[in-house]
């Protein structure tokens, strides 16, 4: 974000902005962040139930194997990939247009495509294809409500309390992994996968409430007179991120590290329920185990970032916890399934922590009328790898076996924080505020 102090695009009166970073109850007392993060709280309750009932519901309903269930897992994520059609594109479509209407469609988009599958299923003409082109579509609504709630955020909040709004948002996100995919899996068990589809629409009505209860205005957009071609902001956009060291290092690192952690996640509900005969319900409890790292993250950025900095606790925060990730593959059946919830939970404890301080880092770091392309550059990068992950886990785990897949994949997570060492964090205590900082 700007370091200057006259407003960027949709930010708050500074009079209003200074008031509610001065208000005694900070962010606890800010209306309109505690919508933003209730209704991206619930959103994210539901994207995690998909991410449960989606699989199930191919595996158990449609019988599908292990590499058709990867597919599934990648296809949300393939809107990211043509860079020049979809994810690019939507960074400077986002800084074009008001954030908040443009999330509220991305939430009735998901409400129409989720309920269409367990009515599809009622009335018996539930197919694959369906699910793959629900799984697409309900991505592409993803791409721009991820990007949009990310370059928002400044909007609501002072800029002094991004890294704290960013770490209540990532320890939510973590309670909301808990609740989806352990939900997810209990309703799945309870009233079938279908059924789970259905509940899972509505938490994206709820997440479209809470936007409209936000009553802070965005500044109107520039008129399309006004506005360069769209293919020039892109490569604005795109060369600023490739240029600067820091976010080129960091986009790296967790383009790197989504293509790991993916590849494994993608076989994990095959894994457990084949190798491991893990019953329906408790899938989703057992997959949400690293939500338990990722609070424990949120909750101890600020201490992190106060002992070492950002930069340097960066660097610690993801060299200590990376290697544990090779616990995961000596999960086995009874007490030896703690060593696989461990790992995952390890695993998350380092990756919410570096979510936080980039996340606040790039909110602060880029020029406010950057911000929508650089977050999507950044986004296409790392999201972008998420379907290769998904589906080169279905093909190493069809090629190899589930469990060696997994020590090969791990094994990979324990040493990309080296990928850190590439840039300038190592030489620094803390991250820049500005580029001039730099």
């Amino acid at each position: 974000m700007s370091s200057d102090p006259a407003p960027g695009p949709d930010t708050l009166p500074q009079k209003a902005r200074r008031r509610a970073a001065l208000s005694p109850a900070g962010l606890a007392g800010h209306r309109d962040f505690r919508l933003l993060w209730f209704g991206e709280t619930t959103n994210r309750v539901g994207i995690n139930i998909t991410t449960v009932a989606m699989p199930l519901v191919a595996v158990v309903t449609l019988d599908a194997g292990t590499l058709a269930v990867s597919v599934l897992a990648a296809v949300p994520w393939l809107p990211w990939l043509p860079w020049l059609l979809i994810g690019l594109p939507a960074g400077a479509w986002v800084d074009r247009m008001r954030r908040r209407p443009l999330m509220l469609v991305c939430n009735a988009s998901s409400v129409v495509l989720l309920a269409s599958v367990p009515v599809a299923a009622w009335l018996g003409v539930l197919t694959m294809t369906q699910l793959l082109v629900v799984g697409l579509l309900n991505g592409l609504a993803a791409v721009f409500f991820g990007i949009s709630y990310k370059v928002y955020l400044p909007s609501i909040v002072d800029r002094g309390s991004l890294q704290q709004a960013n770490a209540r948002l990532q320890g939510s996100e973590s309670v909301a992994q808990v609740a989806g995919l352990g939900g997810g899996g209990l309703l799945a068990q309870g009233f079938g996968a279908v059924s789970g589809l259905l509940v899972n629409a509505c938490t994206f009505v709820v997440s479209a409430l809470c936007l409209l209860g936000i009553r802070s205005r965005e500044r109107t957009p520039e008129p399309p007179a006004e506005r360069a071609l769209l293919r020039r902001e892109v490569g604005e956009g795109l060369r600023h991120t490739v240029r600067d060291p820091y976010l080129r290092v960091l986009t790296a690192y967790g383009t790197v590290t989504n293509l790991l952690l993916t590849a494994y996640q993608a076989i994990m509900p095959v894994f457990l329920i084949r190798e491991l005969d893990v019953p329906e319900g408790a899938i989703g409890w057992l997959m949400a185990s690293s939500s338990v790292g990722g609070i424990l993250g949120a909750l101890g950025v600020k201490q992190v970032t106060a002992r070492w900095g950002t930069a340097r606790g960066l660097l610690v925060a993801t060299a200590s916890t990376a290697p544990f990730g090779l616990l995961i593959p000596m999960g086995g059946k009874g007490w030896s399934l703690a060593a696989l919830v461990t790992g995952n939970a390890l695993l998350a404890l380092g990756v919410v922590l570096a979510n936080v301080i980039q996340g606040a880092f790039r909110q602060q770091y880029c020029p406010a009328r950057l911000l929508g392309r650089v977050t999507a550059c950044i986004s296409v990068a790392s999201f972008g790898a998420i379907p290769f992950g998904s589906l080169l886990g279905g093909v190493l785990g069809t090629a190899l076996g589930l469990r060696p897949t997994l020590w090969l994949l791990t094994a990979g997570l324990a040493v990309t924080p080296l990928l850190l060492l590439a840039g300038p964090l190592r030489a620094r205590r803390d991250l820049p505020a500005t580029p001039g900082d730099a």
